[in-house]
């Protein structure tokens, strides 16, 4: 019988796993020897900090991230077939949302490997939950494009989108481009549209604010460089 594949949620910010993580995911981390990784070098760090009796060396540690082949899944995946438990971990967060740990849980299903979510930080549903807006109908959109001609177009697209389907869109940026994305934000959207940035999710320094664009365009600039954060446009 094949084994069991876990998806491991991590944190979203520093030294925060006592205050976003249950016990069980600890218990479930200490219990595998065998995990599917977004990156090495950061999950070993976590595998160490949540079940400090694990012996990295000992441990296999397959990378899967989105660079990876089908060919490279069918292959990371081949001990649970045989038998054994893994666990899958991504860079940030709860793995297959926005990331390529969907792609694991997708061919898992194929090979008829039981898939278990553990609970965790998913940082669109914290910003979502957050930021007072629509949350029974809303669509994640991951990167606007980064031309800016292109990027203004798109937020005109979302802004439609959310007074047409009464939906709340969201999105995200490479944090060193969080500045001029909320820029292109406030002088592409209708003053009226709300607006939400949620950076820094679960760290001390969390911020989350919403507001109209009218309001927003008299709010001092907010430090999110370099920051994680979502937007979230909606009506």
């Amino acid at each position: 019988m094949p084994g069991t594949l876990y998806l491991i949620p991590t944190i979203l910010a520093d030294d925060t796993e006592a205050q976003v993580l249950p016990p069980q995911v600890a218990t479930q981390v200490a219990a595998l020897s065998c995990f599917l990784v977004e990156n090495a070098r950061t999950a070993r760090r976590f595998i160490k900090r949540v079940a400090p009796a694990q012996v990295i060396e000992q441990l296999r540690i397959s990378v899967i991230d989105k660079d990876s082949t089908e060919a490279q899944v069918q292959v990371a995946l081949q001990p649970v077939l045989q038998g054994q438990d893994a666990g899958v971990i991504s860079e940030a967060g709860c793995p297959g949302i926005a990331d390529p740990g969907a792609e694991l849980a997708r061919r898992a299903h194929q090979l008829g490997i039981t898939v278990v979510p553990l609970v965790g930080p998913s940082s669109l549903l914290l910003a979502l939950m957050a930021s007072g807006m629509n949350g029974q109908s809303f669509t994640f959109h991951g990167y606007l494009p980064i031309e800016r001609a292109p990027r203004l177009a798109a937020i005109k697209k979302l802004q439609q989108q959310a007074l047409q389907l009464h939906q709340t869109q969201l999105f995200i940026e490479t944090p060193y481009r969080n500045l001029p994305l909320l820029d292109d934000l406030l002088a592409g959207l209708h003053p009226g549209t709300r607006l939400c940035v949620a950076a820094s999710l679960t760290a001390p320094n969390e911020f989350i604010v919403t507001d109209t664009v009218a309001g927003w365009r008299k709010r001092p600039r907010p430090d999110i460089h370099k920051q994680p954060a979502v937007f979230l446009v909606g009506m």
